[in-house]
C-alpha cells in the first residue's frame, strides 16, 4: 500500500529553479505546487515518471521566467512512498 507525503520548502530565485530541477528527476515525486510570497498557488506540476522527460525543459524554463518576479517562492512537493 502506497501513502502520500507533503513537504514544502522556501526558496529565492535561481535556487528554486535548481530544486525544481531536481524534484523533477526524483522517481517519488507526484506533483509540485509552487506557491508565491502570499501563498497563492502559482503553478501545479504533475510529475509522472513516463512525461518527465517530456515536461522537464519546458517547465523549468517557465519557472526560470516566474522565478524573477518575486522575493519567496515556496514549493509543495507530494511524493508517493511505500507504506512502512
Amino acid at each position: 500500500m502506497s501513502i502520500e507525503q507533503k513537504t514544502e520548502a522556501r526558496l529565492r530565485g535561481e535556487a528554486l529553479v535548481d530544486k525544481v530541477r531536481q524534484l523533477i528527476h526524483e522517481g517519488n515525486v507526484r506533483r509540485l505546487i509552487i506557491k508565491n510570497d502570499k501563498g497563492h498557488t502559482v503553478m501545479e506540476i504533475p510529475v509522472t515518471a513516463g512525461v518527465v522527460a517530456a515536461i522537464a525543459a519546458p517547465v523549468v524554463t517557465a519557472i526560470g521566467a516566474i522565478a524573477a518576479l518575486a522575493v519567496d517562492w515556496s514549493i509543495e512537493v507530494e511524493r508517493q512512498g511505500e507504506q512502512p
